[in-house]
Protein backbone atom coordinates (compact mmCIF):
# COMPACT_ATOMS: atom_id res chain seq x y z
CA UNK A 1 0.00 0.00 0.00
CA UNK A 2 1.28 3.44 -0.78
CA UNK A 3 1.79 5.87 2.20
CA UNK A 4 -1.35 7.68 1.96
CA UNK A 5 -3.20 4.73 2.35
CA UNK A 6 -1.14 3.65 5.10
CA UNK A 7 -1.51 7.24 7.09
CA UNK A 8 -5.44 6.90 6.30
CA UNK A 9 -5.74 3.22 7.27
CA UNK A 10 -3.97 4.57 11.21
CA UNK A 11 -4.56 8.39 11.33
CA UNK A 12 -1.00 8.64 11.36
CA UNK A 13 0.04 11.25 9.36
CA UNK A 14 2.69 10.83 6.09
CA UNK A 15 5.10 13.72 7.51
CA UNK A 16 5.41 11.02 11.16
CA UNK A 17 5.49 7.89 8.21
CA UNK A 18 8.27 9.06 6.47
CA UNK A 19 10.10 9.93 10.29
CA UNK A 20 9.28 6.34 11.02
CA UNK A 21 10.77 5.24 8.10
CA UNK A 22 13.85 7.16 8.59
CA UNK A 23 14.50 6.05 12.13
CA UNK A 24 14.51 2.67 10.78
CA UNK A 25 10.71 2.31 13.23
CA UNK A 26 9.00 1.26 9.46
CA UNK A 27 10.23 -0.01 6.18
CA UNK A 28 8.94 0.25 2.60
CA UNK A 29 9.89 -1.00 -0.87
CA UNK A 30 10.40 1.38 -3.51
CA UNK A 31 8.59 1.06 -6.65
CA UNK A 32 10.27 1.79 -9.69
CA UNK A 33 9.36 5.14 -9.66
CA UNK A 34 10.57 5.87 -5.98
CA UNK A 35 7.21 5.53 -4.67
CA UNK A 36 6.52 3.99 -1.13
CA UNK A 37 4.94 0.19 -1.07
CA UNK A 38 4.18 -0.71 2.44
CA UNK A 39 2.97 -4.35 3.72
CA UNK A 40 -0.33 -4.82 5.31
CA UNK A 41 1.75 -5.43 8.28
CA UNK A 42 2.90 -1.54 7.85
CA UNK A 43 -0.82 -1.01 10.11
CA UNK A 44 -0.22 -2.92 12.65
CA UNK A 45 3.37 -1.83 13.24
CA UNK A 46 2.44 2.03 13.09
CA UNK A 47 -0.33 1.20 15.93
CA UNK A 48 2.06 -0.41 17.73
CA UNK A 49 5.06 2.50 17.38
CA UNK A 50 2.21 4.81 18.30
CA UNK A 51 1.25 2.72 21.31
CA UNK A 52 5.03 3.10 22.60
CA UNK A 53 5.41 6.53 21.85
CA UNK A 54 2.13 7.75 23.59
CA UNK A 55 4.17 5.65 26.49
CA UNK A 56 6.44 7.89 26.83
CA UNK A 57 9.70 5.91 24.54
CA UNK A 58 12.22 7.69 22.40
CA UNK A 59 12.14 6.79 19.02
CA UNK A 60 15.98 4.84 19.23
CA UNK A 61 14.20 3.15 22.70
CA UNK A 62 11.05 1.93 20.30
CA UNK A 63 13.98 0.61 17.73
CA UNK A 64 15.48 -1.29 19.86
CA UNK A 65 12.60 -2.75 21.20
CA UNK A 66 10.35 -3.59 18.10
CA UNK A 67 12.29 -6.87 16.99
CA UNK A 68 12.16 -8.07 20.26
CA UNK A 69 8.25 -7.50 20.97
CA UNK A 70 5.95 -10.64 20.19
CA UNK A 71 5.99 -11.73 16.63
CA UNK A 72 2.94 -11.57 14.25
CA UNK A 73 1.76 -15.13 15.25
CA UNK A 74 1.75 -14.34 19.17
CA UNK A 75 5.04 -16.02 19.69
CA UNK A 76 7.92 -14.03 21.91
CA UNK A 77 10.68 -12.92 20.31
CA UNK A 78 13.97 -14.40 21.37
CA UNK A 79 16.58 -11.82 20.32
CA UNK A 80 15.49 -9.74 23.41
CA UNK A 81 18.53 -9.02 25.33
CA UNK A 82 18.97 -8.95 29.16
CA UNK A 83 20.39 -5.37 29.03
CA UNK A 84 17.07 -4.18 27.12
CA UNK A 85 14.94 -6.12 29.62
CA UNK A 86 16.56 -4.31 32.37
CA UNK A 87 16.12 -0.71 30.49
CA UNK A 88 12.17 -1.77 29.59
CA UNK A 89 11.28 -2.31 33.33
CA UNK A 90 12.79 1.42 34.41
CA UNK A 91 10.80 2.73 31.45
CA UNK A 92 8.12 0.60 32.95
CA UNK A 93 8.92 1.98 36.65
CA UNK A 94 8.28 5.50 35.28
CA UNK A 95 5.55 5.22 33.78
CA UNK A 96 4.25 3.96 37.33
CA UNK A 97 5.69 6.51 38.52
CA UNK A 98 3.82 9.45 35.94
CA UNK A 99 0.47 7.19 37.06
CA UNK A 100 1.00 7.55 40.44
CA UNK A 101 1.54 11.48 40.01
CA UNK A 102 -1.05 11.94 37.97
CA UNK A 103 -3.60 9.79 40.04
CA UNK A 104 -2.54 12.69 43.19
CA UNK A 105 -3.09 15.48 41.02
CA UNK A 106 -6.52 14.27 40.03
CA UNK A 107 -7.32 13.84 43.91
CA UNK A 108 -6.44 17.25 44.30
CA UNK A 109 -8.75 18.22 41.88
CA UNK A 110 -11.32 16.39 43.14
CA UNK A 111 -10.77 18.21 46.36
CA UNK A 112 -10.90 21.73 44.93
CA UNK A 113 -13.75 20.94 42.76
CA UNK A 114 -15.86 19.35 45.52
CA UNK A 115 -15.05 22.26 47.64
CA UNK A 116 -16.07 24.81 45.32
CA UNK A 117 -19.59 23.02 45.02
CA UNK A 118 -20.62 23.58 48.41
CA UNK A 119 -22.25 26.52 49.67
Amino acid sequence: MRIGELARRTGVSERSLRYYEKQGLLTAERTPGGHREFPEAAVDRVIRIQELFAAGLASTKIAQLLPCMRDTDGGPSEIATPKLVAQLIEERDRIDRMITDLERSRETLDQVIEGARQP
